[in-house]
């Protein structure tokens, strides 16, 4: 008599989400390529789904090779003839691939979306919010804390709430700056330079110039505008740049923090600032160290801090929140990042590898913490 073996469990469908209508798209590709090469295939099915500049879905090759950088050309999705959608259909939820004048065809249920998006369309709620409408369970923050996130303006207003330490900076509208320059231009010669110029809504240090004097401001604010209509103006701050990474934890345990990692540029590197291409372009311009170089007590207080951080904005999943640590010993927060950059190489997976976890095993706990998260309100 034989006993047939039971069928196997069926692997947990993950849909990776990337690309997107914002300028950081080519970094939301390489993220993905970062993510399609490590996850564990033999536990999850993977779907990789692009979203083009125009914002059309399209199913995408899940080859890493196609969405890396490769020598320093950007990778994009490309618009094409199918379109890619998400249904709530016999109590699952479906991705549904449509043609023009074809029967649409059903492609199986979406247990969890990992929706790797940077910046605004993806980063900032809006993607969140259509995942909730849906009750689709997704890797990350939720639609008020990543839209919080995505705003420098706000984020530092909920920062001061929390009694974190945030720099001096101002806010500049899309009116104010059209009504008004001469008024914007007295208000950050207020602040004293230098002075960092940045829109409000973008990340990977898309459209920030440093400043040293009024008469570059107008070209500053000029290249800030072109990703977002409204800014955040900081003084600059001397301290040395800190970075933690941070992981909710399991049920009602507290967030999880790593050990501080610090973001130092080489000499001889022409890049005034950490930007887009010493982060992903010039791998070689900057170096982290882990756990950055800092007495015992200031290691426990930013950790602190940083999960005072996540806590103050609701995140959920992941965030990297960064610090000015001056030579008086003083924090000063100057962001969390919701979706923080996400290759091998970046940051917020170094950190976490150089406190114990690795990249593979970060990814497995990212989608496990999403598949136990409640729908709706939380």
């Amino acid at each position: 008599m034989t006993t047939d073996s039971p069928a196997p469990a069926p692997r947990i469908r993950v849909a990776i989400l990337f690309g997107g209508r914002s300028s950081e798209h080519a970094v939301s590709c390489v993220t993905a390529a970062g993510v399609l090469g490590a996850i564990d295939r033999g536990k999850y099915d993977v779907v990789a789904i692009g979203i083009a500049k125009n914002g059309q879905w399209v199913l995408a090759g899940d080859e890493v090779s196609g969405w890396s950088l490769a020598g320093g050309a950007l990778p994009e999705v490309k618009a094409g003839g199918q379109s890619v959608s998400l249904a709530h259909l016999g109590g699952g939820h479906q991705l549904v691939v449509q043609e023009a004048a074809q029967v649409p065809q059903e492609l199986g249920v979406v247990d969890v979306v990992f929706p790797l998006l940077h910046g605004p369309w993806g980063e900032d709620g809006t993607i969140q919010g259509m995942l909730e409408l849906s009750d689709t369970r997704y890797v990350g923050a939720g639609v008020l804390a990543s839209a919080i996130g995505m705003d420098k303006h706000f984020m530092k207003v909920v920062f001061e709430a929390a009694g974190l330490a945030v720099g001096p900076f101002i806010a500049v509208t899309d009116r104010e700056w059209t009504v008004n320059p001469g008024r914007v231009r007295d208000r950050v010669s207020a602040l004293g330079f230098p002075v960092f110029v940045k829109p409000a809504r973008a990340g990977s240090s898309m459209g920030i110039s440093k400043v040293d004097s009024v008469d570059g401001l107008d070209a500053a604010i000029a290249a800030a505008r072109e990703h977002d209509l409204k800014l955040v103006i900081e003084a600059g701050i001397v301290g040395r740049e800190i970075e933690i990474a941070v992981l909710e934890g399991r049920g009602s345990a507290a967030p999880r923090v790593s050990l501080p990692g610090e973001v130092t540029m080489m000499d001889g590197t022409h890049h005034a600032f950490y930007d887009f291409e010493a982060k992903y372009v010039h791998g070689d311009a900057v170096t982290l160290s882990c756990p950055a170089d800092m007495p015992e007590v200031d290691l426990a207080r930013i950790r602190e801090q940083a999960a005072l951080a996540f806590d103050a904005v609701g995140a959920e999943g992941l965030s990297r929140v960064d610090f000015f640590y001056t030579a008086a010993g003083d924090l000063i927060i100057n962001e969390i990042n919701t979706m923080p950059g996400f290759t091998p190489s970046s940051m917020y997976p170094q950190m976490w590898a150089a406190s114990g976890l690795s990249y593979r095993d970060l990814i497995d706990e990212l989608v496990q913490l999403a598949l136990t998260r409640k729908v709706g309100l939380r």
